[in-house]
């Protein structure tokens, strides 16, 4: 008995020492296995390289008429009649309201009489003259006679013309009881009603008519802004170009850019003393009635030719609560973000004006798939095929 329990011990044994080498060889061969490195994310990469960009300085605006006309009264009376349309366009002359004329086509009549009776006493006087002529010659009028017919004559050619002038006022002071657009234009709304009293001493309101194409925007810039550009162009260091040629782009309240581009054309050569600023305008035509008077707008003026930027693909920037930013690759194959100051926005591209330099690597495609901090594939992005050719500005105008 004793000898079996032995051997039963001696197996139990052997079973422990088999299997703990089995476990030992299991984790070895474990240890020894490499471990499967995660692949890389690939993302297209644009490397950032200096080129020519436009100069631009965005300005505050506001929209003004080229032509802008308050209608008002020129004659006393009721208005009897609103001869148009509110909100609509006419041409110069077209009639807007009728003034109850009575009183002034009975003043012309009056006029149109006293003209008569004067033109009969000059030509009353007229023939007297004649006939004293021949008979001075020959001493049968005396020549006291002759000169007080003559000015007689002279006094009733006077009130003649008088009578004409009081004949042409009652005349414009009639035509004026309908009231016309001075300017052709898109008119407003009616300040006054059928029945109203309209006075000319007050100059009572009536209408007002804009002109809206072309029409102007107005900007305001600061005077030392002015005066840094000039001493730019002065030290060579921006490139004067005539103000005609200068283009202005409008942005409009809900951030569209306005199609048509329009041009600088008078420059405020005063400082305002309560601001400090200078005004300048740009014309732009309004076919489609978009850019109204009061409207504000902000306009990207190239104030002096081109310089040396850097533009990166729409694509390319992240946007949060009006701030940009990109994601970029650094040396080692590893991704963070930045926060860039963006400027204009066009064909494509983002103008930045502060935040990149040339040679970095920013991701145009897949910076919504990585994170900071990890390594990235980064491909090369393929080169974007060549834009349209622009229309020429003499065109679009």
């Amino acid at each position: 008995m004793p000898c079996s329990a032995c051997s039963l011990r001696s197996r139990v044994h052997s079973l422990l020492v088999i299997s703990l080498s089995l476990a030992c060889f299991a984790c070895g061969d474990k240890q020894s296995a490499p471990a499967t490195a995660a692949p890389l994310i690939p993302v297209l990469v644009e490397t950032i390289s200096a080129s020519s960009v436009p100069d631009v300085v965005e300005l505050p605006g506001r929209i003004e008429a080229v032509r802008s006309a308050e209608i008002r009264a020129r004659v006393d009376g009721i208005v009897e009649r609103t001869l148009y349309q509110e909100g609509t366009d006419l041409p110069a002359g077209a009639p807007l309201f009728q003034i109850d004329p009575r009183d002034y086509r009975a003043q012309l009549q009056q006029a149109q009489a006293a003209l008569a009776r004067t033109t009969a006493v000059r030509d009353n006087a007229a023939s007297v003259v004649e006939r004293f002529k021949p008979l001075v010659g020959r001493h049968a009028v005396s020549a006291q006679e002759y000169d007080a017919a003559l000015a007689t004559m002279q006094q009733a050619q006077a009130n003649v013309a008088d009578a004409q002038a009081a004949v042409t006022l009652a005349q414009l002071r009639l035509d004026r009881c309908i009231v016309r657009t001075p300017i052709a234009g898109r008119v407003g709304r009616a300040q006054i009603t059928e029945g109203a009293l309209v006075s000319a001493g007050a100059a009572t309101l009536l209408a007002q008519v804009n002109q809206l194409t072309p029409i102007n925007a107005v900007f305001t810039q600061s005077n030392t802004a002015m005066l840094d550009v000039e001493q730019q162009i002065q030290s060579g260091t921006r490139q004067a170009i005539e103000m005609k040629h200068v283009e202005v782009q409008l942005v409009l309240a809900n951030g569209q850019v306005y199609g048509e581009r329009g041009f600088l054309d008078f420059a405020d050569l005063v400082v305002d003393p309560s601001t400090g600023t200078q005004t300048v305008r740009a014309q732009f035509a309004n076919p489609s009635r978009t850019l109204l008077p009061g409207q504000f707008v902000r306009g990207r003026i190239i104030t002096a030719g081109n310089r040396q930027g850097i533009r990166i693909p729409e694509r390319a920037v992240q946007l949060d609560n009006g701030v940009g930013s990109v994601t970029l690759v650094a040396d080692d194959g590893t991704v963070f973000q930045r926060n860039i100051d963006l400027g204009e926005q066009g064909e494509g591209r983002w103008t930045v004006r502060a935040g990149l330099k040339p040679g970095e690597r920013v991701i145009v495609d897949g910076w919504q798939k990585v994170q900071p901090g990890q390594r990235v594939d980064a491909r090369p992005a393929p080169e974007p095929s060549a834009p349209p050719a622009p229309t020429p500005a003499s065109a679009t105008r």
